[in-house]
C-alpha cells in the first residue's frame, strides 16, 4: 500500500515533534503509539479497508522514530545495547500484520500487533521509563486473565473466591488508572468519562460476585471490555 499524504504529514508531524516527556525518544514513541492503537481497534473490528490504512499509518509512523534514533539514541535509552534491534523487532512486526492485512487475514493481523506493545513495553522498563500505556497494558492483562480464565475459575470448587481475587487485582490496576493520569488528562472531560466507565464495569463484577449471583457475574464479565477498548483506543 503506498503512503498517502496524511500518512507522509504523520511522518513529518512525528520527526519534527518536540519533546513534551523525559525525553525525546519516549515522546516519539508515545507518538506513534496513537496509530498502533488504532491498528489494534481497526484488525480487531474485522474492517478491511481501514486495516489496511491504519497498519500503514503505524508502519509510517515507528519508521519515523527509527530513522531519528536508531542510529545514537539519546539518555536513557543509549546504554541500552538492545536498543536498535527492540526497533528492528518492532518494524518487523508491523510488516508481517502489513502482509497478513493485505491476506485478509485479520485476527492473525491483531495477534501479531500484540508483540509490538510487548517490546515497546520491555524497551521502556529495562530503560527505567514509565508512561501512562504502562498502566494502561497492566490493567489489560489481568482484564484478558478474568476474560480468558474467568468462566473455568466459576466451574471449579470455591472458584468464585478465585474470580473476586481477581476482581480485587483488577479494581487495584483501575484506581493506578486513575491516580497515574497526568494532569492533562485528569482535566479532559472526555478521559474521566472513559475511565469511569472501566471503574464501573469493574465495581459491576466485584458487587456480583459478592452478591453470589452467577447470573449477574457472567454479565458484568461480558462488559469489561468495551469500556476499556474505547479509553485505550483514545488514550491507551
Amino acid at each position: 500500500m503506498k503512503p498517502t499524504l496524511p500518512l507522509l504529514a504523520l511522518a513529518a508531524a512525528l520527526l519534527a515533534a518536540p519533546a513534551h516527556a523525559a525525553d525525546p525518544v519516549t515522546d516519539a514513541m508515545v507518538a506513534a503509539y496513537a496509530p498502533y492503537r488504532a491498528a489494534l481497534f481497526r484488525t480487531n473490528s474485522k474492517a478491511q479497508a481501514e486495516s489496511e490504512q491504519a497498519v500503514a499509518q503505524a508502519q509510517l509512523a515507528w519508521k519515523a522514530l527509527v530513522e531519528r534514533f536508531a542510529a545514537r539514541p539519546p539518555a536513557p535509552y543509549d546504554r541500552d545495547a538492545a536498543f536498535g534491534p527492540t526497533l528492528a523487532q518492532v518494524a518487523a512486526v508491523y510488516d508481517r500484520a502489513a502482509v497478513e492485512v493485505r491476506e485478509r487475514k485479520l485476527a492473525e493481523a491483531h495477534e501479531t500487533l500484540e508483540q509490538a506493545r510487548d517490546l515497546m513495553a520491555d524497551l521502556r522498563r529495562r530503560n527505567q521509563v514509565v508512561v501512562y500505556s504502562d498502566h494502561m497494558n497492566a490493567y489489560h492483562e489481568v482484564m484478558e486473565h478474568v476474560l480468558i480464565d474467568g468462566p473455568q475459575m466459576l466451574a471449579a470448587p470455591q472458584g468464585a473466591g478465585l474470580l473476586l481475587a481477581q476482581t480485587g487485582a483488577l479494581e487495584y490496576l483501575a484506581r493506578q488508572l486513575r491516580s497515574e493520569a497526568p494532569p492533562a488528562l485528569r482535566g479532559d472531560a472526555d478521559f474521566m468519562s472513559l475511565l469511569q466507565a472501566v471503574e464501573a464495569s469493574v465495581a459491576a463484577l466485584k458487587t456480583a460476585l459478592l452478591a453470589q449471583d452467577m447470573a449477574a457475574v457472567r454479565d458484568a464479565m461480558g462488559k469489561l471490555k468495551p469500556p476499556y477498548s474505547r479509553m485505550f483506543l483514545k488514550f491507551g
